[in-house]
């Protein structure tokens, strides 16, 4: 276990696509541990192997109640529906937050560490997370879905 750099916004690899995930073998399972650990640490919701600089399609998820924390990997966004209206902030982009239009409800098909496929339904802020992290598998950024005038920079405490 251990604490891996996070890639920030000026870096080109958060704005690469991600190659899947062939084989799920000691080094994906040792990404993963890392991801949760970086993730814990920094306080954050999500993290996506990209802002860690692998390319890979790879989100971990915990939402810090006793559901979490989630490891999708290969995951397919296959349902949406709704609209929710949403502050937003990402690991990437330290202090930054705005206002985004994601999902309310999105349904992903992924494969667990297990090795086995599964979907998750996910509401509210587990859609959110869910629909965030996969954009960052697919180079799109929170930035290039913020309701103008929305960004805020809220100083480091």
């Amino acid at each position: 276990m251990a604490i891996r750099k996070v890639r920030l916004e000026d870096d080109e690899i958060l704005r690469k696509m991600c190659r899947p995930v062939e084989v799920i073998d000691d080094k994906i399972k040792e990404l993963v541990e890392d991801m949760i650990d970086t993730m814990h640490d920094q306080d954050g919701v999500g993290l996506a192997a990209p802002q860690v600089g692998i390319l890979k399609r790879v989100v971990v998820i915990d939402l810090y109640d006793d559901k979490g924390p989630y490891v999708l990997i290969n995951p397919e966004i296959i349902k949406e529906k709704g609209e929710q209206e949403v502050d937003e902030g990402c690991l990437s982009f330290p202090n930054k937050f705005a206002k985004i239009i994601r999902p309310e409800e999105v349904t992903v098909k992924a494969i667990g560490l297990d090795g086995k496929e599964f979907t998750l339904k996910g509401k509210g802020l587990l859609a959110q997370a869910i629909s965030h992290e996969v954009d960052h598998l697919n180079g799109v950024l929170f930035v290039d879905k913020i309701i103008p005038g929305t960004m805020e920079i809220v100083p480091k405490k």
